[in-house]
């Protein structure tokens, strides 16, 4: 049990024999030239807890049992006063981000790639109990989104009263980032906020970072992309997921449940008084763009 598991009970990893070799929104990763075959991950402090890298570390174990495409889980290691995941290492990956980067003639391409993958996991069922749900999180994270007004609030909760809650697996972090190729295959990585639900909850939060993140300078180095690759990303990714040229029915529910990605945030992580003011204003710009119409 979780709660029965002491930080004694994993190996310690000294990260001096290690090589950092990637850095995402949440952590980085790193490969140790006497073990080639493996990678470790440590989550930046906020988010190495026991509690949220041991979620993390069996929750990509239940994905690899569904059959989905992901890197095979090892162990769980201590580095110093916090925890490590290390698993199979994908050898000759790149995301499509990095794609993206070093190929930009290949962004429409990636953005398809992503929807034809995006669609193969939404096919996917979750077994009863085995996930969470996406809507149960984020009802419980509207109680405590205090960066969103009472007016802005009641129009969000009427919309995501019409939402179903589903069996169809989601991702919970569909970027760019989080879809590696190798070797004629692609993996999905970084599972930790994997649940179940509409599949329009994943691809919110891919619009809300193609469309409102996509500016900022540190997203664009954490994901390798410029701000016209994302919009073009985007642009491919609509096209392909509806079939349709006119895809603007399909922007405005992305951007909908672009609101909502902001606020379920709030159930894997609490925002600091700066991200509670980032969060009101960006969730007000959202609304009035979206849910106002």
């Amino acid at each position: 049990m979780l709660n029965e598991t002491k930080m004694e009970d994993f190996k310690n990893i000294d990260l001096a024999s290690w090589v950092k070799v990637g850095e995402g929104g949440n952590g980085s990763t790193y490969e140790d030239p006497a073990r080639p075959e493996v990678i470790l991950k440590v989550n930046k402090p906020r988010v190495n807890t026991l509690e949220t890298v041991s979620h993390e570390y069996e929750v990509s174990k239940a994905v690899g049992e569904l059959g989905l495409p992901t890197p095979r889980m090892i162990e769980m290691v201590r580095v110093g006063s916090g925890y490590g995941i290390i698993s199979e290492r994908i050898v000759h990956k790149k995301s499509l981000s990095r794609i993206c980067h070093d190929e930009p003639g290949r962004t429409e391409e990636m953005a398809r790639v992503l929807c034809e993958e995006g669609k193969k996991l939404f096919a996917a069922k979750c077994p009863a109990g085995m996930f969470p749900s996406r809507k149960e999180q984020l009802l419980g994270a509207m109680e405590k989104a205090t960066f969103v007004s009472r007016k802005d609030m009641k129009l969000i909760r009427a919309f995501v009263d019409t939402i179903a809650d589903s069996d169809t697996c989601v991702h919970g972090d569909f970027q760019t980032g989080n879809l590696i190729f190798s070797q004629g295959k692609y993996y999905w990585i970084d599972l930790d906020r994997f649940g179940h639900g509409d599949p329009m909850f994943d691809i919110g939060h891919l619009f809300l970072l193609c469309h409102y993140y996509a500016s900022m300078k540190r997203v664009q180095d954490i994901f390798h992309m410029t701000f016209d690759q994302f919009k073009r990303f985007w642009d491919a990714f609509a096209k392909a997921y509806t079939g349709k040229d006119d895809h603007s029915g399909f922007d405005l529910m992305a951007g909908k449940f672009a609101a909502l990605d902001m606020i379920v945030r709030i159930h894997f992580e609490a925002p600091n008084f700066a991200e509670k003011i980032f969060f009101g204003l960006y969730i007000k710009k959202i609304v009035k763009a979206y849910y106002r119409q």
